[in-house]
């Protein structure tokens, strides 16, 4: 069975975000998960580089109308005219959703996720409390490695 993992992540990243997402991109490829991401740049452009290094499959859902307006690491390219409402496509698409940093698309990708009840996890990313108790949290990964393994057994 195929595993359809997201990578989630700020465009507008730091350099070990970028390693960590380039290393969890190979990971899952090796591993022949089909990635998917936003198919922009930072996280999503470092997972998807990693990925296509390994010879992975990564489709890019992507917030405009452009296939082309993408980074160049995409199997596939779907664009959907939505922009951050494409979020919802990718939280619905993935099995599984790794979160790596973030700013608030990420974190609305997180909600959405939790709300469909996928798997989360993070990977210094947002890590908020609720209101009042939640039965579904988000799973805490403190490596990449770490990161992988969490999705591989929620799968």
């Amino acid at each position: 069975m195929t595993k359809y993992i997201a990578i989630i992540g700020p465009s507008d990243c730091s350099s070990a975000e970028k390693e960590d997402a380039f290393k969890i991109g190979a990971m899952l490829a090796v591993r022949g998960s089909v990635l998917i991401c936003g198919g922009g740049s930072g996280v999503m452009e470092a997972a998807s580089k990693g990925a296509h290094s390994e010879n992975g499959v990564v489709i890019g859902i992507l917030p405009g109308n452009d296939h082309f307006a993408s980074n160049p690491y995409l199997t596939y390219a779907i664009a959907t005219g939505l922009g951050e409402a494409r979020n919802a496509i990718i939280a619905r698409t993935a099995d599984v959703l790794i979160a790596v940093g973030g700013e608030y698309g990420t974190l609305s990708e997180i909600a959405l996720a939790m709300k469909m009840n996928k798997k989360v996890i993070l990977l210094n990313s947002w890590r908020l409390q609720p209101a009042r108790p939640a039965e579904k949290k988000p799973l805490i990964a403190n490596s990449p490695d770490e990161a992988v393994e969490i999705a591989m057994q929620c799968i």
